[in-house]
């Protein structure tokens, strides 16, 4: 696909404006000789209305009074924790906003090349705690609401937890907005404003999962700035008339806004502030003044309402019509929404359109925003004037997409009909985009209608569907896994074709990280701190670089080094014995061995081995006697996580942890030995809470079925030993800490597909295949723990398909169990692995893997702000 177009007459580069207008002001030219010339005398007030972060504990008190004053309209003797949160967050804000300032002008003077990171989710976390961290203030303000009154513990606690994500998918997006900030690179977010985010997650009577919405936006959120003069139309419905050169008009329909949220990103260690851009929808005319003095008041707000439920929750149920359509909505909504104010950003440095590429990476995060790539080609074909050939080149240099999945009914597909009807131009580009991938195909592999079939953008069958990993891979100039079995599996497996059809070069790894600032020294400061103390280096050094951790391993048999780090770790046991004594009233053991689990809920997580595992424990220690109980190491169990709404698989799991924990814990044979805990409601908070505390995490998918994980990672950083199966990131850790100091057990990947086909067309019953998994169901069955019968939907998933193998790796699963049992009693060695696995950890950081897709995608570099 070629043209004779000069592609530097193409496109409508923006007029030139003498003078720039930016948030700070305006911008000054710069002649040849690289000096600034300010337009009407304005540099000394601009200059002079810059200032750094306030670093004085007097300054920051008055800056929190004045907002209590001001911002709030409180006095001092009817201000609450609350009250106080939301002041000194306020005053934390006016800082962030100055280094925000400075770093956005400083980007639009040098016109760096920009990567844009397109997610679904962004789970963030709390930001006040972060945010301190980052600017490094967390003393001047802990010693300045002191001063005020207030504990700063206090307020901090006081924040809610952003809804925007539900797992690892969106905790990932945060972690990598917080490298590309400390990075210093240019890199903004881009997702949605979620009204409730996800759902609040209560506990029946019966143990039943409850959902509740989550009014994370109950009180006004003191970091986010509404950006009411940035927002965009963005058109659903109508209808599509072709014209000549495959351009398109499309018209009719409806047409909501999509406003802007700003969340500013303060890098560790530096002035730089990215940012995180959150679309909310509101309806372009909110109330229908015809209708309401009509009578007809659900007409006078129904276009209010429509506009309001796209961005109102995370993944709408999509078993109804209705939630698969509001889905496609948010999808389309929110990568139209980014494009538009990317292109306006573009379009501000004066290039003809053939350059973005040049000045533009546009990083997708999983399938969700695959419609990013015909939304770009509708507006270089359709507004743009740009022929094809040079509109889909402009396309293949910009996006990179990121899979994180190998289980093929994980990959997004959408009906035909349900994209006709809500996207018609789209789909008429899609179909375009197809005949002319697939001619290419056949012209490679003649005759091969089986790999035409596969590699198609268009799924056959009723309703026909549209797969977006196919688009997403087709659009991109790079396709990443996020770990390197995972990457390897994708082009063995599900991409097998299209690496045939494009070659090696197209497909390449990055293995996922975490942000060390998060996960080591605010979740767990007194490991921070002995690391710095021994090492005898500033925090940055490590928390920048975290391969300097591996200087830990000098005093590995120092016993007044492994007496402090001992204590580290029980302090954080105790943090989370009291976290659990006040929500659930139970006390905790806390000299007992911690053996945590904290992920979604699904089968291919395996939390039923786990809970199946803890069964078995309770059953072996009931047939003991009193005189063999004394040799039981007392162990302590904690799950959390929630499922969606809809699995019912994942619930029923979920419902039987808790009732396994109400007799396990009320059983005075087995209770001082054994408890069992599932916290509710799980959040980055609650994680910040259990992963320092654990002796052990529990990591056991079906080999073969976890893209990365990054739990793991988490857990490892501070000093837990890793209990999972070869899959995944575990594999990397293992190379990294060593095998020894790690649990592996369970069957390879290769192995996974025979012993699937073995129990599909040569099935053994359960008691001859795995006796002690028999015993185990049975005893659920019995009504041991509560009624059976409610169970025999998850148990029936064992007994008769079995698809995530437990009956094949259970009897391996409890002898890892048996083996950390054997290995926790030589406390001496223990904690060696525990120091050895928190020293060797340096290759998960985000930093590195930020990096990565800077160096090896992106093409972009860091841009120091002094």
């Amino acid at each position: 696909m070629t043209s004779t177009i000069d592609p530097k007459a193409i496109g409508k580069p923006a007029p030139k404006r003498k003078h720039a207008r930016t948030l700070t002001g305006y911008l000054p030219e710069v002649d040849e000789s690289g000096q600034e010339k300010w337009p009407r005398g304005e540099e000394k007030v601009w200059k002079e209305g810059t200032r750094g972060p306030d670093r004085d504990v007097s300054t920051i008190t008055k800056s929190f009074v004045n907002h209590v004053h001001t911002s709030l309209a409180r006095q001092a003797y009817n201000l609450d924790d609350l009250g106080a949160y939301q002041a000194a967050a306020l005053s934390v804000r006016d800082n962030l906003i100055i280094n925000w300032n400075a770093t956005q002008l400083n980007f639009t003077r040098k016109s760096p090349k920009r990567a844009y990171y397109l997610s679904l989710e962004f789970l963030m976390g709390r930001t006040f705690d972060n945010a301190l961290l980052n600017l490094g203030l967390k003393k001047e303000y802990s010693e300045g609401v002191n001063q005020l009154g207030f504990n700063l513990e206090d307020l901090l606690e006081k924040e809610r937890d952003a809804g925007l994500g539900n797992g690892g998918l969106g905790r990932l997006a945060a972690c990598y907005l917080d490298s590309s900030a400390s990075q210093e690179l240019p890199v903004w977010g881009y997702g949605l404003r979620y009204q409730f985010g996800i759902f609040q997650q209560l506990i029946a009577p019966d143990g039943s999962q409850l959902e509740a919405p989550d009014p994370w936006l109950q009180h006004d959120n003191p970091w986010e700035l509404p950006r009411p003069d940035v927002s965009y139309e963005i058109r659903f419905y109508g209808h599509s008339e072709r014209l000549d050169g495959m351009k398109a008009v499309w018209s009719g329909g409806q047409e909501v806004l999509a406003v802007a949220y700003d969340t500013m990103i303060p890098g560790y260690d530096t002035k730089n502030t990215n940012n995180l851009r959150l679309w909310e929808s509101k309806p372009k005319r909110g109330f229908d003044l015809n209708s309401f003095n009509a009578g007809d008041y659900e007409r006078a707000i129904e276009s209010s309402n429509s506009a309001a439920a796209i961005t109102s929750v995370l993944y709408p149920n999509d078993h109804t019509t209705f939630g698969k359509e509001l889905r496609l909505k948010q999808q389309y909504f929110w990568t139209a929404a980014s494009l538009a104010d990317i292109l306006r950003r573009f379009k501000n440095i004066d290039k003809p359109i053939t350059e973005f590429p040049e000045h533009v990476a546009i990083q997708l995060n999983d399938t969700h925003p695959t419609l990013a790539i015909p939304e770009l080609m509708r507006i270089l074909l359709d507004e743009e004037d740009v022929p094809w050939d040079v509109a889909w080149n402009i396309i293949t240099n910009t996006f990179f997409f990121t899979n994180h999945t190998v289980l093929p009914e994980a990959l997004e597909k959408w009906p035909i009909p349900l994209m006709e009807n809500l996207l018609p131009r789209h789909l008429q580009i899609i179909y375009d985009i197809n005949l002319l991938f697939l001619q290419a195909v056949e012209k490679k592999f003649p005759g091969d209608r089986d790999k035409l079939a596969r590699m198609s953008l268009i799924e056959e069958g009723f309703p026909k569907n549209v797969r977006m990993a196919n688009l997403a891979v087709l659009g991109s100039r790079k396709v990443n896994g996020v770990a390197e079995l995972h990457s390897e599996l994708l082009q063995a497996t599900i991409l097998k074709d299209f690496v045939e059809f494009y070659g090696q070069s197209k497909f390449f790894n990055v293995t996922n990280g975490i942000t060390p600032r998060r996960w080591l020294d605010q979740c767990n400061p007194g490991l921070s701190n002995l690391i710095h103390e021994t090492l005898r280096i500033p925090k940055a050094d490590f928390l920048k670089d975290l391969y300097k951790l591996e200087g830990i391993l000098e005093y590995i048999d120092n016993p007044s080094f492994q007496k402090k780090w001992v204590a580290v770790k029980q302090s954080n046991k105790e943090r989370l014995a009291n976290y659990v004594e006040n929500t659930l009233g139970y006390k905790v053991n806390t000299q007992a061995m911690f053996d945590v689990q904290i992920k979604r809920l699904h089968e291919y997580k395996r939390q039923t081995m786990n809970i199946f595992g803890v069964i078995y424990r309770y059953l072996t220690i009931k047939a003991m006697t009193p005189e063999e109980r004394k040799k039981v190491n007392p162990k302590v169990v904690f799950f959390a996580g929630k499922a969606a709404p809809g699995y019912y698989i994942a619930k029923l799991t979920i419902r039987l942890i808790v009732n396994v924990a109400r007799v396990i814990n009320a059983d005075p044979d087995t209770k001082d030995l054994l408890t069992l805990f599932f916290l509710s409601d799980y959040s980055v908070s609650l994680a910040e809470i259990l992963i320092p505390a654990s002796d052990i995490s529990q990591h056991i998918s079906t080999a073969g079925t976890e893209a990365s994980g990054t739990s793991n990672m988490k857990f490892c950083l501070n000093g837990g030993l890793l209990l999972g199966t070869v899959d995944g990131a575990n594999i990397e850790i293992a190379e990294e800490v060593g095998e020894s100091n790690v649990f592996f057990f369970g069957h390879l990947t290769p192995a996974v597909e025979d012993l699937r086909y073995q129990h599909m067309y040569h099935p053994q019953p359960i008691e001859q295949k795995c006796p002690n998994l028999a015993r185990v169901l049975n005893e659920i069955s019995s009504g041991r723990f509560g009624d059976g019968g409610v169970y025999e939907p998850l148990l029936n998933t064992i007994r008769n398909v079995d698809y995530y193998l437990l009956t094949e790796d259970f009897d391996s699963y409890i002898q890892a169990l048996a083996n950390v049992d054997n290995a926790y009693q030589n406390r001496v060695e223990w904690i060696k692995k525990s120091i050895t696995t928190t020293a060797k950890m340096g290759k998960f950081s985000s930093d590195r893997a930020i990096n990565d897709y800077a160096q090896e995608c992106w093409n972009i570099e860091s841009l120091h702000l002094k």
